[in-house]
């Protein structure tokens, strides 16, 4: 997967003592914490934070995530996530790459896939033109 130099926001974190297992490991399911964390970060850097959604009349709803754990964090590495659109068309692609950046290696590749729905809660089958406007 080939991160692109522009639009991608990153995070940085310390892996802390709360999300390590007893091998001193990050638990998997805390991994889509912090892709969250990150895809926060990128939807607040259009200006599309939940509040500015909400106030436009869309929700949005994660149909799918995939995570390729590719190398551990442990307690007290500091790492960078990376998050960026891969397609905004239909629905949001977000992908994502978290570095080790203790150990220098790559931890995990994923993405999240979210669709946009009316106040109502029916999906909409294309990325509102208000949405793409600030997605682009």
């Amino acid at each position: 997967m080939k991160r692109p130099e522009q639009g991608t926001v990153f995070i940085d974190l310390e892996v802390p003592f709360h999300d390590v297992d007893a091998m001193n490991i990050v638990w998997h399911g805390h991994y889509l914490k912090y892709l969250e964390l990150a895809r926060t970060a990128l939807m607040r850097s259009r200006d599309l934070d939940i509040s500015q959604l909400v106030a436009a009349g869309y929700r949005q709803v994660v149909i799918d995530t995939h995570c390729r754990h590719v190398f551990p964090l442990h307690y007290g590495d500091k790492f960078r996530v990376h998050a960026w659109f891969h397609d905004v068309q239909n629905r949001l692609n977000i992908r994502f790459e978290i570095l080790n950046l203790t150990h220098g290696r790559r931890s995990l590749v994923g993405h999240t896939i979210l669709v946009t729905t009316d106040e109502g809660g029916r999906m909409l089958l294309e990325t509102p033109d208000a949405l793409l406007r600030a997605l682009s």
